[in-house]
C-alpha cells in the first residue's frame, strides 16, 4: 500500500446562492495500492461527504461535490514534511496577517496543546 494525498473540493451553495462563490479545498490522506485506487476512493469520499442542512434563516446550505483535482503520492511519511502549498493574494495584508494571528491566539487559548491525542 501507498499512501497519497488527494484535494476534494466542494462548493458551498447558500439559499439560492445568490452570494460570493465559496469552495471548500480538503486535503485527504488516502492509502490505495496505486494512483488509480487512490483518486477513486477520493471520488468516494467527495460523493458521500457531500450534504446539505438548514442554517437558522431556514435556506438550504449544500456541500456540492465538484471533483478530485489534485493528486500526490508519498514516498514516505516523515515529521515535517509539506503537505500541501497555495499563495493566498489577500487585497489588505495588513488585514490578513491580523487574521492569522487570531486564529492562532484562538486555538492557543482553547486548551488545545493539553490534549493527548
Amino acid at each position: 500500500m501507498y499512501w497519497f494525498v488527494a484535494k476534494i473540493v466542494y462548493q458551498i451553495i447558500c439559499g439560492k446562492g445568490e452570494h460570493l462563490p465559496q469552495f471548500d479545498e480538503q486535503l485527504r490522506l488516502i492509502s490505495a495500492v496505486n494512483k488509480k485506487e487512490a483518486w477513486k476512493k477520493a471520488v468516494e469520499i467527495g460523493e458521500q461527504e457531500q450534504y446539505a442542512f438548514r442554517n437558522q434563516k431556514q435556506e438550504l446550505v449544500e456541500w456540492r461535490f465538484i471533483n478530485v483535482p489534485e493528486l500526490s503520492a508519498l514516498d514516505e511519511l516523515k515529521d515535517g514534511m509539506e503537505l500541501y502549498s497555495r499563495v493566498e493574494e489577500p487585497e489588505n495584508a495588513n488585514s490578513y496577517v491580523a487574521l492569522l494571528q487570531m486564529k492562532a491566539a484562538q486555538l492557543q487559548s482553547q486548551k488545545f496543546f493539553e490534549l493527548n491525542v
